[in-house]
């Protein structure tokens, strides 16, 4: 009887715990939701009441309207898409080496990787300005791009390499009787097999890269080439004091996206994450 009541104590407290989590993390978003659908009246008037008294889309309508809105939107969804590409590129081989190869300094180098990931893109933004400069790449998005896999990969080979590990070498070893290589066991094996996981991971880094800010306002400076992060700070210096209320709305439409993604795919993010983590 009293474990039965330790039980649903540990469950009352569990979904306490993820209902203050809720409330945490959704407050915000509410109240930009409620500052978004304002008029400049009552924003200008400085109303505290959480629910508008006139309920407006007005402006998102106004947001989505905006000469540059529609390009910022198009920027990050082209940066996000190709970095989560490139880092696939290059994390998959190196996932699937780590996974079937044994070689001197394996571990040593898995947590090379792991320590880069703990690195704050902070430390390096004033040599790597520098070094983008030297090159002729600032303003570019090859330069954004290619920032976005070096900080994407690591984690993105993690991930990969426990997705792989779930796959028994033993198909590999049947390919290879069969006559296929190294590269057609990788290509016809291994990454048919792997596609849940190659899938989450390409999902996480789109999602790291849509909300990215540091990177490309360091790198660029042209408005036709910025992202929606890097957008809507240059669209707030062009709003005056009374259009807080169109800076939610565009804060809420640059951020919806990737919780919608987020929720809609979290059973294939989260299985990505914690496959290989317990094998019989």
């Amino acid at each position: 009887m009293s474990g039965r009541t330790g039980t649903r104590l540990g469950d009352a407290m569990s979904y306490l715990f993820m209902l203050v989590m809720f409330v945490f993390f959704a407050g915000p978003l509410t109240y930009l939701l409620s500052m978004a659908m304002r008029d400049k009246r009552e924003i200008y008037r400085g109303a505290a009441r959480y629910i508008p008294n006139n309920p407006t889309i007005d402006n998102f309508i106004t947001v989505l309207n905006n000469s540059y809105f529609p390009i910022y939107l198009w920027n990050g969804l082209k940066l996000a898409a190709l970095s989560g590409l490139g880092v696939l590129i290059v994390a998959l081989p190196a996932a699937y080496a780590f996974s079937r190869f044994q070689f001197r300094g394996k571990g040593l180098s898995m947590m090379g990787l792991l320590l880069f990931q703990m690195i704050s893109p902070l430390v390096i933004m004033v040599p790597l300005y520098r070094y983008m400069n030297r090159l002729g790449l600032l303003d570019t998005h090859f330069a954004v791009v290619m920032v976005y896999i070096a900080l994407g990969v690591p984690l993105a080979t993690w991930l990969l390499k426990s997705t792989v590990d779930g796959i028994p070498r033993s198909l590999d070893e049947a390919a290879m009787i069969d006559g296929c290589n190294r590269f057609s066991v990788f290509w016809r094996i291994v990454l048919p097999l792997s596609a849940p996981g190659i899938a989450s991971v390409f999902i996480i880094t789109v999602i790291a890269g849509w909300s990215q800010f540091l990177v490309p306002f360091l790198l660029l400076t042209k408005n036709d080439l910025m992202p929606i992060g890097v957008g809507i700070f240059n669209f707030r210096g062009m709003q005056t004091d009374s259009s807080i209320q169109l800076l939610a709305a565009a804060c809420l439409i640059a951020v919806v996206p990737a919780i919608v993604a987020f929720l809609s795919l979290q059973r294939l993010i989260l299985g990505a994450m914690t496959s290989g983590a317990v094998k019989g």
